[in-house]
């Protein structure tokens, strides 16, 4: 059963956007029934003004909501004193409470749950000294989601985040092997990023759609052979990675989670164990809507930029999906506005599969470089195993059969070089023992 919600934002110059939140509200499943914002400089003990404020309460018990959800970062003494001029029965949760009350909806790996949990943890860690006075002056600490004063809390919290940060760092060490493994198979690894709601996961589908879900599963049966495509904000939370076939090379593309405006530094680093299929990709997609307005794009593109750039070591190819939505005029003076931060972009439409074929042509010219190597294979039993392992996990440009002996040219990742020439080696060494 949904409820009722409104939602209001403070700025302090300017005029207040209300789209993103309002997004979010009815993600986490409730309905906006009222919209109240403020141009003002924030107050200390209400971040709206005080008269502002009793405004939110009247529209509260004018709609019978039955939550007000801020668009700010929010300190529990201003939540506890906002919610103290609202009906006893409403409640007041800010913009990062609403999130991860998201987040939890749709955590349904063990992975997910781990950094929900952390994030949550995370963000209840600085209000445990707000309890503790609340507590002191005998006043409601349990009030409006600020949770009831415990002496223990708060290294009960801390001893909480180490132990999930241990288990995440273990998850993260079995995946940087499995993703060295691939590497070591021939596979390059590609992470589609970008916005929420941009499209990620229709444009995957579009790129991994003439590859069965068996073949999926019998080169790799821990891939997850569907990527959800809706129209809806943190679809996808986890990763989903499936293969998909660019041509000459073999490649595994991974999508996560959608990044938000405005997120903070705990957040964001909760789920770092699900950014690092980004960070240690091979080839970055940024995907952004090239529906929306000069203005959203700009913000989103910084906003992704700044969540990649400390971390993030592989090349970034932005890519301006639902151009099906966009008229070509329009688009070029959006490429041309953008230069800057989406240089020689990729338009493509994810829905329609428009310059999808560019797009591969892209992600090859991309990619690391193969290394080109040349072997003279001696006749054995196991030669043509061999051949048939360089052929699996590189591109052979030249095969020749030459009475006892094999000429194989081909191009590969370096570690499948070094491993094709290891192979080799042994191979020459039974052939002269």
């Amino acid at each position: 059963m949904s409820r009722d919600a409104i939602v209001a934002k403070r700025v302090d110059t300017g005029t207040a956007d209300l789209t993103e939140i309002c997004d979010l509200a009815r993600a986490a499943g409730y309905d906006v029934v009222g919209e109240l914002t403020q141009s003002r400089e924030e107050d200390a003990a209400y971040m709206f003004g005080e008269g502002k404020v009793d405004e939110l309460a009247a529209l509260v018990v004018e709609t019978g909501a039955d939550v007000v959800v801020v668009d700010n970062r929010v300190g529990p003494y201003q939540l506890y004193n906002i919610g103290s001029k609202l009906p006893d029965e409403a409640e007041v949760v800010d913009r990062f409470t609403l999130i991860l009350d998201i987040f939890g909806q749709r955590a349904h790996t063990k992975k997910a749950q781990l950094q929900v949990e952390l994030a949550e943890l995370r963000y209840e860690l600085p209000r445990a000294e707000a309890k503790a006075s609340l507590a002191k002056r005998d006043e409601r600490p349990g009030f409006m989601g600020l949770g009831e004063y415990d002496e223990s809390r708060e290294q009960d919290i801390k001893a909480q985040i180490a132990r999930i940060k241990r288990e995440l760092d273990a998850i993260a060490e079995k995946e940087e092997t499995r993703r060295e493994e691939r590497r070591e198979s021939g596979f390059d690894l590609v992470a589609l990023a970008g916005y929420t709601n941009a499209g990620k996961s229709t444009l995957m589908r579009q790129l991994a759609a003439d590859l069965s879900v068996d073949e999926n599963e019998d080169l790799h049966p821990d891939l997850d052979p569907t990527a959800e495509s809706e129209d809806r904000l943190f679809t996808t939370l986890g990763t989903t990675t499936r293969r998909a076939d660019t041509g000459t090379r073999d490649v595994l593309l991974t999508d996560t989670v959608g990044f938000i405006s405005n997120l903070p530094h705990w957040l964001v680093e909760s789920f770092k164990s699900t950014l690092d299929s980004v960070y240690r990709a091979d080839l970055v997609l940024l995907v952004v809507d090239a529906s929306e307005s000069t203005e959203e794009m700009r913000e989103k593109l910084v906003t992704c930029h700044d969540t990649l750039y400390e971390r993030n070591e592989a090349p970034i190819v932005t890519v301006l999906n639902k151009v099906d939505k966009v008229d070509e005029s329009e688009l070029e003076e959006k490429k041309r506005a953008l230069s800057a931060l989406a240089p020689n972009p990729v338009v493509v439409s994810g829905l329609t599969g428009e310059n999808i074929g560019e797009l591969t042509a892209r992600i090859e010219a991309e990619l690391p470089d193969w290394q080109h190597e040349r072997l003279l294979l001696p006749m054995t039993d196991d030669t043509m195993s061999l051949v048939s392992w360089v052929h699996d996990h590189g591109h052979v440009e030249r095969e020749e059969y030459d009475g006892d002996s094999v000429t194989l040219e081909f191009e590969a990742r370096p570690a499948v070089v070094e491993k094709a020439r290891a192979k080799a080696g042994d191979l020459a060494a039974v052939e002269s023992a």
